[in-house]
């Protein structure tokens, strides 16, 4: 299956012309580490901090550092998932970049290939139906580590029903 280029945003792409070492580098990225490092930039809210990412970019770029810093990488299978689920994937969009680390971080914490296809289709069920899930960070503060386990193990029970 071939990544679709993506499509670079006109402040990025002037960045990249201005240091030709950055372009080059951005030129050996695959798409998938392109698409990343785009939408780390373009999740920023402010135009300072998009102004500044687009600098960490160049800069990152520049030492060899190939994918943004706390960006999550999703799993090929969750991936293929939310491309199978409009509804889910809307709703990942709308996740902040912190909330989608760590709900990869939750899929990639299984053990088990089993468990992980498991987490996966839970993940997608709950974004499909627009379920808040109480691992991503905005919960973890209120929450002790006890309560979050157990609010997964029967959200993932529920599921799976």
């Amino acid at each position: 299956m071939k990544t679709e280029e993506p499509r670079v945003p006109a402040d990025l792409r002037r960045a990249l012309a201005t240091e030709p070492s950055a372009g080059a580098a951005w030129k050996e990225l695959t798409p998938i580490a392109r698409r990343d490092f785009i939408s780390w930039i373009d999740s920023a809210r402010q135009p300072e901090t998009r102004r500044r990412r687009i600098q960490k970019a160049a800069d990152k770029l520049l030492s060899g550092i190939r994918r943004p810093c706390c960006y999550a990488v999703v799993p090929l299978s969750l991936y293929k998932a939310l491309l199978a689920s409009p509804k889910a994937k809307a709703q990942w969009s709308g996740l902040t970049p912190l909330e989608r680390r760590d709900l990869v971080s939750w899929i990639d914490s299984a053990n088990q290939p089993e468990a992980r296809a498991q987490r996966v289709e839970t993940a997608c069920v709950g974004l499909a139906t627009g379920r808040q899930f109480p691992w991503t960070s905005r919960y973890v503060g209120r929450l002790n580590l006890t309560q979050v386990i157990v609010n997964c193990t029967k959200y993932s029970e529920n599921a799976t029903r």
